[in-house]
């Protein structure tokens, strides 16, 4: 009882006096609180009740106090701000006014009469086909486009006001016509040029006057060419549909669908593809096929590898598989890099041989088919295939020039997942239209479509990964943004802004703006377990906490209930000692 009195800084009680029966005894009187002073009043109490309990467990409760704030900052989720504003500002230019490149049209006259007006005549012509190309398809990625018009007669050159003329007089003439569709399509790249600045592609259609039967030319570079006796409204109208049709859609009219959709180009998000090629035999018990793919197929592919380089970084394997299904491909293919798949089938021998019908019950000319953003499926019937033919187990090699027709199917397969056609037959456009075709399998103004339709779908890829992102950091209050998250997201709204603004750094600063935009997503911070919801927060630390903190809550509020009851008691003690008095 001392210990306990010198703690809460009382003295020790008198002691009690003897009882009225005389009785001297020792012991404590054993007679409740309530028994004295006429029973159910309190003690009085004669000395000053102690605080050091109430502040010892009042120092408890501020401990936890202080605390609280360095458990919440020890457990707190680092939030880089993430510019949600300017992500809604970019998503309301692309829908507002379409990623879209500049690009110029180009018309030359070569007559053979001398006319004294020829500049108010190419003046008015350009007025004509900028009044056609005002109805130019939605689809197209073009954008603002200038007109230019240049007469040449006799070698005397006059051209529109309005844009100067790539065009060298006197490069070309009616005579090279004679001198075959190949070389006159390279006197035309010569006499022409890239032309354009700032990026901007100039296509070049000419009209040759001439006896010959009317016919229309595409090059394999950036111009056509249109030759016959055909009127001026007539040549006009051929102008403006070559360039809406070819080099502004690709051939595809409009309402005609592709077999492939643009907007979803077989590009992986960092620019690669990887090209397997793989050679599957279906049953070796019956034939085992091999290809020299290494030297034929390489040596044919390296040309169409340069000339999608702009567009994209391509590798190539090869192999052959004869005991199980599995595509293989090389350690070259992680990441986010796009995989392509190109297969020659090879029909066992009691399915052999094995063909395609085609929907309209008509047999498949090239035997083979594609998946769209998976790759194509060549058929290959072995030589002296047929149905009941008799295996003979022995390793076989495929021939060379079995393997280049294979090669050039894949090719066209190639261009199809590119949203191009295979190739261009000979086709009627107010007149017999023919293609001079690239050693490269894609012509220049192909490469320039792609080119356009590739950066406009990194854009829009990019402004979907960003506003996926912005929406997930939203949703999840608790979610961790690195410093990291922050700066990519913004890196990624520069590039894209760069590539709406220069159209010559179009597909270089929006396949890095759709990286970046990727990068931030998938980085690693992002699946972290810690951005939980706030009631799994709570779930984790209250079982804890709640315990203690309630105790030393409650032990507080009884200790000061104490303390105010014995102030009570020492202030009546003095109030009767000032009365007594």
């Amino acid at each position: 009882m001392a210990v306990l009195a010198e703690i809460a800084g009382d003295e020790p009680p008198p002691p009690l006096p003897p009882s009225e029966g005389g009785e001297a005894s020792g012991a404590p009187s054993t007679s409740s609180p309530s028994d004295a002073d006429g029973g159910g009043k309190p003690s009085p109490r004669t000395s000053k009740p102690g605080r050091k309990r109430l502040v010892l467990t009042a120092s408890v409760l501020l401990s936890f106090l202080i605390g609280l704030p360095l458990l919440l900052k020890s457990t707190e989720i680092h939030r880089s701000p993430l510019p949600s504003d300017a992500i809604a500002a970019l998503s309301r230019r692309l829908h507002s006014n379409p990623p879209s490149f500049p690009c110029g049209l180009h018309a030359v006259f070569l007559r053979s009469d001398r006319d004294p007006s020829e500049a108010s005549v190419a003046n008015r012509i350009e007025r004509e086909i900028s009044t056609q190309l005002v109805d130019l398809p939605d689809a197209s990625t073009a954008g603002k486009i200038s007109v230019s018009v240049t007469v040449e007669s006799a070698g005397v050159c006059s051209s529109s006001s309005k844009v100067a003329s790539p065009w060298r007089c006197g490069a070309v003439t009616t005579a090279d016509l004679g001198r075959g569709d190949e070389v006159f399509d390279e006197l035309l790249e010569s006499a022409l040029g890239d032309g354009g600045g700032d990026g901007m592609r100039v296509y070049t259609v000419v009209f040759v006057d001439s006896d010959d039967l009317k016919r229309i030319v595409i090059g394999k570079h950036r111009h056509a060419w249109v030759v016959g006796k055909v009127d001026e409204a007539e040549v006009v109208s051929i102008i403006g549909k070559v360039f809406v049709k070819y080099f502004m859609n690709g051939g595809v009219e409009e309402g005609e669908a592709s077999t492939v959709k643009r907007e979803f180009m077989p590009v992986g998000s960092d620019g690669n593809i990887i090209l397997s090629f793989s050679l599957l035999n279906a049953d070796p018990s019956d034939w085992v096929y091999d290809w020299e793919f290494e030297n034929i197929g390489q040596r044919m592919l390296t040309p169409v590898i340069e000339a999608l380089r702009p567009i994209a970084n391509i590798n190539i394997e090869s192999q052959v598989n004869s005991n199980e299904w599995h595509l293989d491909t090389s350690i070259s293919a992680t990441g986010r890099s796009k995989v392509l798949q190109f297969v020659v089938y090879i029909p066992s021998a009691r399915e052999c041989p094995l063909y395609l019908q085609l929907p309209d019950g008509e047999l498949s000319k090239t035997n083979a088919f594609i998946s769209p953003m998976w790759g194509g499926v060549v058929i290959w019937n072995p030589p002296g295939c047929s149905l009941g033919s008799k295996p003979h187990g022995a390793l076989d090699k495929m021939s060379s020039e079995e393997l280049m027709e294979t090669i050039e199917i894949f090719i066209g397969q190639l261009r199809q997942l590119f949203g191009l056609k295979s190739s261009y037959h000979t086709q009627s456009m107010d007149g017999v239209t023919k293609f001079i075709t690239s050693p490269k399998g894609f012509a220049q103004w192909e490469l320039d479509l792609l080119y356009r339709h590739h950066a406009c779908s990194n854009l829009l890829s990019c402004l979907t990964t960003l506003e996926s992102l912005s929406s997930l950091v939203q949703s999840l209050p608790r979610m961790i943004v690195m410093d990291e998250i922050g700066r990519q997201v913004e890196l990624s709204l520069e590039a894209a802004s760069l590539a709406q603004r220069n159209a010559s750094l179009g597909i270089i600063s929006a396949t890095r703006a759709r990286a970046l935009a990727e990068d931030a997503f998938f980085h690693p911070s992002v699946m972290s377990i810690s951005y939980a919801s706030i009631e799994h927060y709570f779930a984790i630390y209250m079982p804890f906490f709640a315990p203690v903190s309630l105790h030393v809550l409650l032990a507080v509020m009884k200790e000061l209930k104490r303390y105010m009851v014995e102030r009570r008691k020492y202030s009546a003690f003095l109030a009767s000692q000032a009365t007594s008095s």
